[in-house]
């Protein structure tokens, strides 16, 4: 990534003085580059896993465990509740944390650390949200080789070792 303009002051050269810092030559105000947070499900029942097929960018048309990025100050085991919610339109319980894992997203390659939940449906509707085309279950010999992002492979086959 490449920053022109500092975001306090609007000052047009802003140095990159390290890998992952940036520093205003005008007001000094330093910007670092941090890993973005998401919260996803492995909304699960048995031997089954619920995803969604995506209908945006990035990764349009691949299948993807249902999840999002954290909202300013939320904490991921809220984000997740909120996230399945708008996705699927179900309501889950969460059962344990299984794994954080890093990754990148979109075509600037955005570092990502995507913390996965293990959860359980405990009542709404299901149906697929704005941004999802399709919601499947997959049995654990099933599972599409069409995933989106590396990260739902790491987050899957941590709850398959699990199991195990």
């Amino acid at each position: 990534m490449r920053y022109d303009f500092c975001p306090k002051c609007g000052t047009k050269y802003y140095e990159q003085k390290e890998a992952n810092k940036f520093v205003c030559s005008n007001c000094a105000y330093e910007l670092y580059l941090n890993s973005k947070a998401t919260a996803s499900a492995l909304i699960v029942d048995g031997d089954k896993i619920l995803l969604g097929k995506r209908l945006a960018e990035p990764e349009k048309g691949k299948w993807d465990v249902v999840g999002g990025f954290l909202n300013y100050g939320e904490h991921p085991e809220a984000a997740v509740k909120r996230e399945v919610k708008e996705e699927t339109g179900l309501d889950v319980k969460i059962e344990q944390l299984t794994g954080i894992f890093t990754d990148e997203y979109g075509s600037e390659k955005h570092a990502t650390l995507n913390i996965f939940y293990l959860v359980k449906v405990v009542g709404g509707a299901e149906q697929p949200g704005d941004d999802i085309g399709e919601l499947k279950w997959f049995s654990k010999n099933e599972i599409p080789n069409d995933l989106a992002f590396k990260n739902n492979r790491d987050g899957i086959n941590a709850w398959l070792k699990e199991k195990h």
